[in-house]
């Protein structure tokens, strides 16, 4: 889903700001949304979504909102939105080239200067190296990228390096005119406040499977780093940078070296896996908190890119967010999160009321 959000600016030329995202139905674009649309009411939000009923979701909280119909795939109409925008931020997919091209054409053209973008990209980017050693669950990385010193290290990731290819056809809009920034999210978690009410994936992919499965699982021994970032707290991230770039650009860093990750704690998947597996069972889910490992094949049986996503290590740290936009993560840490992601995954399982079922059944 494509967002443009209109922002009027009292200035001595009266300039109309504008912001263009894709993806408001989603886990992190609907919680972007949120916190966008909640700070800054006046701003003028128009979203590309694929049917009504989507667009029906976020009028019902957001009635201001103004909504055109299509995908990622309809580039023209992507372009078309793009250049009514001051500033387009793409959630919707790190792996969909043709659509972020379309974002810096119509960007690149707007009158009477070229706008911004703020792409989403994560850090699968940064499994490269166990990509290429084949290497799943078996070692403890000690490599710890950043995005603030060794910046440039991540940017010139080899291609074949998850969301690199789109990574560099953002970062490249600088040469367009267009001011780019780019969010590198890690494990996310946490309830979404977006209208759809989206699920976050790595861990509570993991409790599903330790629900459905009896156990828990884990990729080999388990032995792989991931960091990870309440979903609220990624949010303030992007609604640091749309109001930075409606001043202008304001103390963020944009262009090449605009890349921001945005993590607050790191977990070993093996240690997770532990712990939803007694969650699950303290909460009468499966009988015993056992855990059992699997190997690659089985754990992409289990969950697409599963041998990755639970066995890869990903590991770098958010320094330009802190340092430039003064981003204070403060939510509850993930494994403090675990009860909550455990209940979560078995009301959406069926396994439990929803608490609104229960009160439906308690008002008959």
């Amino acid at each position: 889903m494509y967002t443009a959000v209109k922002k009027r600016l009292t200035h001595v030329f009266a300039k109309a700001e504008t912001v263009g995202s894709t993806g408001s139905t989603g886990y992190i674009g609907g919680d972007a949304f949120f916190a966008i649309a909640t700070a800054h009411q006046d701003y003028e939000i128009t979203c590309l979504v694929r049917n009504t009923d989507k667009a029906a979701s976020i009028a019902a909280v957001f009635p201001k909102v103004r909504f055109v119909y299509g995908d990622l795939e309809k580039t023209a109409l992507v372009q078309q939105e793009s250049e009514k925008a001051d500033i387009v931020l793409s959630c919707a997919s790190a792996d969909h080239p043709s659509s972020i091209q379309a974002m810096i054409r119509g960007l690149a053209t707007r009158s009477p200067t070229p706008g911004f973008l703020v792409h989403t990209s994560g850090t699968g980017i940064l499994m490269y190296e166990d990509i290429v050693a084949n290497r799943r669950g078996t070692r403890l990385s000690d490599k710890v990228y950043d995005d603030w010193d060794a910046v440039a290290e991540v940017t010139s990731l080899p291609d074949e390096a998850p969301h690199r290819k789109v990574d560099r056809i953002a970062l490249a809009a600088d040469e367009q005119g267009v001011k780019v920034a780019v969010v590198c999210p890690p494990t996310i978690y946490g309830a979404c406040r977006g209208p759809a009410g989206a699920r976050g994936h790595q861990v509570y992919e993991l409790a599903r499977v330790t629900m459905q499965h009896g156990h828990g699982v884990r990729v080999n021994e388990g032995l792989a780093y991931w960091t990870n970032v309440h979903v609220h707290d990624l949010s303030d991230v992007y609604l640091r940078l749309i109001e930075e770039a409606v001043k202008g650009g304001g103390a963020a860093t944009w262009g090449p070296q605009g890349y921001y990750f945005t993590e607050h704690g790191e977990h070993v998947w093996g240690d997770v896996a532990a712990s939803v597996a007694e969650e699950t069972a303290k909460q009468g889910f499966i009988h015993e908190a056992k855990v059992v490992s699997v190997n690659p094949e089985e754990a992409d049986r289990l969950t697409p890119y599963g041998s990755f996503l639970w066995g890869g290590n990903s590991r770098g740290k958010a320094i330009r967010a802190r340092k430039v936009l003064g981003w204070r993560p403060h939510r509850q840490g993930m494994m403090d999160s675990l009860p909550e992601i455990v209940k979560e995954e078995a009301e959406r399982l069926g396994l439990v009321q929803h608490h609104a079922q229960v009160a439906a059944v308690g008002a008959s």
